[in-house]
């Protein structure tokens, strides 16, 4: 078994991972380690922005999770598919890039997170971003390690979208990042140059010539050491050979919505009846370890169209339009491939509030069922109508104490009544909205067929074709020490412990109204300078 001694031990090379791994390697005096469970990044399916949509229905890049079988979707199981590759989930996301709205941020700070607002994350979401798109503003920044673009080569489909939602009413919102999200705009995505821009890229790759930082890939980190209630390093094993990676100042857990508490749980911090049922040694009891789960729900209106070049499909003018645009993006990197497919975002209230909407649709410029793992001919569109803060609170557990189990996920998917309300409502305004003149002339069959004035028939609908957006969040909870859920404080230390924080997106304490790789990135930003003393 080998040994090595750091200042700081990164556990995850995901979006939080990176960031926060790059940023602590910029002191020349600090020698950091980054453990990461997968392999490189290096790869087309990576690099080339659609490569995504060929692998992660395989699970390539992927831990491959699935959730326990949901009560809300009639006992069907939902996918989880979650980055296991240097830059984590940024390597397999759409490349969205999406803020959440200041309400959120507000509200966190209203929960007893002191320096949460949204005017004190504000300046790390601006620090983070080399913003191509509108360049330096009050609410955008330039200079930062992640670039964040507009498409190279939209699809014309996007502008007939825009021109059907502001049909219905939803205005043209030229930055849903910026004074307002309300609206229609077209996507921003962590692209540069027409390829992916991952966390790896952005906050590893720049210091991997320093001697100071240490990545170390294929490493599944399976205990963390404590000395009392003090962490000290890392048990991880790379093919079945078990190392330790001690830490002289502190221990970072950014292992995800999963990976993070399922690690605590198997050290022996969570709770203590759960543990013990599962011969896990206690070091410290918090109850809200694995508790808290939270993730956007999403449904999918499905359409087919005859207008082949414009949307991607399954036929022979199609696997010919392909293969012109792989030699187009090997060029130019232009084309089809440096497609996210979820091109253009709207941000809609059932609500009536435009302040803090509560509905995401994603026009995405493809069929797209079942995660992209249910194939059908031909060519089509897709409308992901996304409930954006869900009432459910599920939870994550341990199947067993051997590290190589997967967890037990359960987001509790429609648990809470309210949800499936809000989303059927949801629902209907992404059908006004695909039913409008903008869109006539692209418009064919819906696949799945569905009246918007039938709220029982849009209910059925929702249990057997919704499920997760990919933004898990909350199980190690960030919240004051007087609440009983709260896993971490407002510097993301593990109560309780010592030399050790989460920085990740399972600190979140309630969703964001957006996608969630950008505030993971701003956590991370902000919970390198807790640790750097700059904060």
């Amino acid at each position: 078994m080998s040994q090595q001694e750091f200042d700081y031990v990164v556990v995850g090379g995901g979006s939080a991972g990176c960031c926060v791994a790059g940023r602590l390697s910029e002191d020349p005096t600090s020698l950091v380690c980054l453990l990461e469970a997968g392999g490189s990044d290096n790869s087309v399916f990576v690099r080339a922005p659609l490569g995504f949509a060929a692998t992660s229905s395989l699970n390539i890049n992927s831990w491959g999770y699935n959730t326990v079988p949901q009560a809300g979707f009639n006992g069907r199981k939902g996918f989880q598919p979650r980055g296991k590759v240097m830059g984590g989930s940024s390597s397999i996301n759409a490349m969205v890039y999406t803020r959440g709205n200041a309400n959120d941020y507000n509200n966190w700070s209203a929960l007893g997170n002191a320096g949460w607002s949204y005017q004190d994350i504000l300046p790390y979401f601006k620090k983070s971003e080399n913003n191509e798109c509108f360049g330096e503003t009050h609410y955008r920044g330039v200079g930062g390690p992640l670039n964040v673009s507009f498409l190279t080569s939209p699809s014309p489909l996007n502008q007939a979208f825009i021109q059907a939602c502001n049909e219905q009413g939803i205005p043209t919102n030229p930055d849903y990042n910026g004074e307002k999200q309300h609206g229609v705009s077209p996507g921003q995505v962590t692209q540069k140059g027409g390829e992916r821009w991952n966390a790896a890229r952005a906050y590893v790759d720049p210091h991997r010539h320093q001697t100071n930082l240490q990545v170390i890939s294929h490493a599944h980190a399976t205990q963390i050491l404590f000395e009392g209630k003090r962490a000290i390093g890392v048990r991880y094993m790379i093919n079945g050979v078990q190392h330790e990676v001690k830490a002289r100042k502190e221990v970072i857990i950014s292992g995800g919505a999963f990976g993070s508490p399922q690690l605590l749980m198997l050290s022996g911090v969570g709770p203590a009846l759960h543990l013990n049922d599962l011969g896990i040694p206690l070091v410290h009891e918090l109850p809200g370890v694995g508790q808290n789960l939270q993730d956007h729900l999403t449904t999918v209106l499905i359409y087919k169209t005859q207008k082949i070049n414009d949307a991607m499909g399954f036929s022979l003018k199609g696997a010919w339009n392909l293969g012109k645009a792989m030699l187009e993006w090997r060029s130019k990197r232009t084309g089809w491939i440096t497609s996210n497919v979820s091109e253009t975002q709207a941000f809609v209230s059932t609500e009536g509030n435009p302040d803090h909407p509560n509905i995401q649709l994603a026009l995405c410029t493809g069929i797209v069922d079942d995660h992209a793992r249910k194939i059908h001919m031909g060519h089509g569109y897709t409308l992901h109508v996304t409930l954006m803060r869900p009432k459910s609170r599920g939870s994550l557990t341990l199947a067993s104490q051997n590290p190589m189990d997967k967890p037990l996920i359960d987001p509790a998917f429609f648990n809470h009544p309210d949800d499936i309300n809000t989303l059927v409502e949801g629902t209907q305004i992404g059908l006004k909205v695909m039913g409008s003149q903008a869109l006539s002339s692209y418009r064919g069959n819906m696949i799945y067929p569905v009246d918007a004035q039938n709220v029982e028939q849009i209910k059925s609908f929702l249990r057997d074709h919704s499920d997760t957006e990919y933004h898990p969040i909350g199980t190690c909870k960030m919240g004051p020490v007087h609440d009983p859920m709260a896993v971490v404080d407002s510097e993301l230390r593990v109560h309780g412990l010592q030399n050790l924080r989460v920085i990740d997106a399972s600190v979140m304490p309630q969703l964001i109204s957006g996608n969630t790789n950008a505030p993971t990135i701003m956590i991370a930003e902000k919970g390198a300078d807790f640790i750097r003393g700059l904060a």
